[in-house]
């Protein structure tokens, strides 16, 4: 059964996530006007290496704002607000991907 209180405590999470995935797409896909140099190619090795630090700052990031907080109502004895919590929040996120699809389809 869907809690309503459950399911709007987990919206700020889903909205952080959206806007932390928002914010590194874009950078992404700006990233040769931001850091490059004009040729395509990446400026040093660090690329990669800035890379990879990105993909581990935002699956930490990710993690936290999904089960963050349900981990810790889990550990205060709220085990089912906690896995609710985290279903809500993980299905907040499956319906704004399957939205964002149906807006991408529609525009090509």
């Amino acid at each position: 059964m869907l809690d309503m209180k459950t399911f709007k405590r987990s919206l700020p999470y889903s909205a952080g996530a959206i806007l932390y995935v928002a914010a590194v797409g874009t950078v992404m896909q700006n990233i040769e006007r931001i850091f490059g140099d004009g040729d395509g190619k990446p400026d040093s090795a660090l690329a990669p290496v800035g890379f990879l630090l990105l993909l581990v700052t935002s699956a930490a990031t990710m993690c936290m704002l999904i089960f963050g907080k349900p981990l810790m109502l889990y550990i205060d004895g709220k085990k089912r607000e906690g896995v609710m919590m985290v279903v809500c929040t993980i299905g907040q996120l499956a319906a704004f991907t399957v939205l964002l699809f149906v807006v991408l389809a529609m525009r090509g």
